[in-house]
């Protein structure tokens, strides 16, 4: 299986490489990430200017890595149209550095990244874990992406996108996983002002909300300790069957705790 991983934290991230060491075992990975911070920039496609590529060492022996002055979106769309010559299974964004649940997923770039391999028919994960990125979370956020990659490879299906979320626990403690919904909000968004000098200026502020999800959403899952997978599609003819998802998560913390 060959697989392109990208993020939109950057080709440093943490969350980045402990995915990759996870996912080589597996499959044969290059990775084509931004080549610093691009988070909460969505689908956004850069038009107007060229892009440049640079040839990053890899951490990790075997792993062709690549890092792009432009959004996820781009380092998608420049893998898989020029800079990978063979065919790709599948793409998988992330370990994000943070969670994405609720309309996270429309300003999510990890989220926008996956979602370019969709729309050019091949299985797309994108997996979060929540902050500061402690090693024994991103641990498992890795395991959790490696066995679900196994999972959608030997289903072989079409086109299926998941949106994954990790609770804040190690491997042993998470509950179970669910499949889940989209909760309708997660955050407030509001507005500060500020005075510099004669000029104002304004920041946007996200507050992430702390009541509990309602039943059967991405937020409910995470706070009851269980691993959230959410499926997302743009047409309703695309939307995966549920015995697809069903033996995507059955299983899943068994297969893991095996492992």
């Amino acid at each position: 299986m060959k697989i392109l991983v990208t993020n939109d934290d950057g080709i440093q991230s943490e969350g980045l490489w402990t995915l990759v060491r996870e996912l080589q075992k597996i499959a044969q990975i290059t990775v084509v990430a931004p080549d610093g911070e691009r988070s909460a920039i969505g689908t956004a496609v850069t038009l107007f200017q060229p892009l440049h590529v640079e040839l990053v060492k890899s951490p990790l022996t075997g792993v062709t890595s690549y890092a792009i002055d432009g959004s996820p979106s781009d380092c998608v769309i420049l893998a898989l149209g020029n800079l990978i010559k063979d065919s790709v299974d599948m793409v998988v964004s992330g370990i994000n550095l943070n969670l994405n649940l609720g309309e996270d997923v429309y300003i999510s770039g990890t989220v926008g990244a996956a979602m370019q391999g969709y729309f050019r028919g091949l299985p797309a994960l994108a997996i979060s874990a929540p902050p500061p990125g402690n090693q024994p979370v991103l641990s498992a956020a890795a395991r959790v992406a490696a066995e679900l990659v196994k999972k959608m490879g030997a289903n072989s299906p079409a086109k299926i996108f998941l949106n994954v979320n990790v609770p804040d626990l190690p491997l042993k403690e998470i509950s179970g996983a669910r499949i889940t919904r989209l909760a309708r909000s997660s955050h407030i968004n509001t507005v500060e002002e500020e005075n510099q000098g004669q000029q104002k200026q304004y920041r946007l502020v996200r507050e992430r909300l702390t009541e509990a999800g309602d039943n059967g959403t991405d937020i409910q899952a995470i706070e009851q300790g269980n691993i959230s997978i959410t499926p997302l599609y743009t047409s309703l003819l695309d939307k995966p069957p549920k015995h697809l998802l069903n033996k995507l998560c059955a299983d899943l913390t068994h297969e893991l705790e095996k492992g």
